[in-house]
């Protein structure tokens, strides 16, 4: 079989920016290559998370309207918490993730970690964690390599050290990881997976490898946050300094019944809480959401409790202050819009080739914002999406057909938008549903 060209990073990195923008999402990542006016937000962030690899645990509150790039942001962070050499992960709220129920959130994260690039991490979170017991062993007693019995026995003892730790936070986990490094050793795989998948929260573990760690049950709500305080610890022990999680699509849980909203809303008290008493150490938690679920009847602030530790102070004269909890979003204007632009065309340079910048060029790409902007009713701030997707539909058509003249061809049809277009844009866009 023939081997293929091997491409540069650079390359792929930008042929997935460019691919996540014609399907009209956030690509996972190379955003800092095409972000605008975010540089305060951004240090903003990265000092924290400084600061939470050093010590401590912290929470950032991002809030706009539609349009602003919360979820651009959310996942802008994500992003530097993994240049900083965090473990991340990513669970945006739905009917099946709900914020009332925490053992099904703690799940969802599990299933999301990204480590050093590898998704699904926490089993290699769990091996480096392990091997870095042995390497320290190994250099603390070099005398003692060429006698491999000797080498096991102490890397064994040293692995139960660490597991008294984890066993004095919840004794369930210490004996899980027990079984699955006994399993791995063994070369007894099934075993090994089923062991992941119960430190992971999944319901569906067979009893034999509980039986088998001498423990009954599973996660529950009320032991998620003794999981991701393990979940940290193992973490930095395999050389990360620290965990990040994403709670997104919070607007959700303003649709819930008051009692199930109100479940949700105090489970994000507890985990500031949490955060601030120490029990989350080396986590940083980011959550997203408009006006109206900081500030709503159905939202936040129907919770005194969660309101006033994550409620924000007034902004002065135009002055933002994006060190305080609540990050303050402003909405995209033509100028951001057409930055974001050139940006996007530099990066469909890098994955394709050059662009022709006399027919995709400043004038053009404002014709374009123009054009889109007054099918929205001139509202900019809830065209970013589309505009951005009609954009690099037009730099393919440029590359494809050297005949192509965008500026003569162009113009959006709203009727083609229709299977596209979220409910917000379809509320203000001029046409008749």
């Amino acid at each position: 079989m023939q081997v293929p060209e091997p491409v540069e990073p650079v390359v792929l990195e930008s042929i997935g920016i460019i691919n996540a923008l014609r399907r009209g999402t956030v690509p996972a990542q190379g955003l800092s290559r095409f972000a605008v006016g975010l540089e305060s937000e951004e240090q903003a962030i990265r000092d924290q998370l400084r600061l939470v690899a050093r010590s401590g645990a912290d929470i950032k509150a991002v809030r706009g309207e539609y349009g602003s790039g919360k979820t651009f942001l959310i996942s802008r962070a994500l992003e530097i918490a993994r240049e900083e050499g965090f473990v991340t992960a990513r669970v945006p709220l739905s009917p099946t993730n709900p914020l009332y129920k925490l053992s099904t959130i703690y799940t969802r994260m599990m299933t999301s970690l990204v480590a050093g690039g590898e998704e699904n991490a926490l089993r290699s979170l769990i091996d480096g964690w392990l091997f870095a017991i042995e390497e320290r062993v190994r250099n603390r007693d070099a005398g003692s390599l060429n006698d491999q019995g000797l080498i096991d026995s102490l890397v064994l003892k040293e692995v139960e050290h660490a597991l008294s730790d984890i066993s004095e936070i919840h004794s369930s986990l210490a004996a899980m990881i027990r079984t699955y490094y006994q399993a791995s050793d063994a070369g007894d795989f099934k075993t090994a997976q089923a062991a992941i998948g119960w430190l992971a929260g999944e319901s569906q573990v067979g009893r034999g490898v509980k039986q088998q760690a001498g423990i009954r049950g599973g996660v529950d709500d009320g032991s998620v946050l003794s999981f991701m305080q393990v979940v940290s610890l193992v973490a930095r022990g395999a050389g990360y300094l620290g965990c990040a999680l994403a709670l997104d699509e919070l607007e959700i849980t303003q649709s819930l019944p008051r009692n199930l909203r109100d479940r949700g809303y105090r489970n994000l008290v507890q985990i500031i809480d949490a955060l601030d008493g120490g029990l989350l150490p080396h986590w940083f938690i980011i959550i997203g959401g408009t006006p109206l679920l900081y500030d709503g009847a159905r939202g936040m602030k129907s919770v005194p409790p969660l309101y006033e530790r994550i409620g924000m102070v007034p902004e002065h004269a135009g002055f933002p202050n994006p060190r305080q909890t609540q990050i303050v979003l402003k909405s995209f204007d033509a100028r951001k819009l057409e930055e974001v632009a050139l940006r996007v065309t530099g990066v469909y340079a890098s994955a394709y080739g050059e662009v022709d910048r006399n027919r995709i060029s400043h004038r053009f790409i404002r014709t374009m914002v123009e054009r889109i902007c007054s099918h929205f009713g001139g509202r900019i701030d809830v065209m970013p999406r589309i505009f951005l997707r009609e954009f690099v539909d037009i730099l393919d058509k440029c590359d494809l057909y050297p005949d192509f003249d965008p500026m003569a061809g162009y113009d959006i049809s709203p009727e083609s938008l229709g299977p596209v277009l979220t409910e917000e844009e379809k509320a203000v866009i001029r046409i008749s549903w």
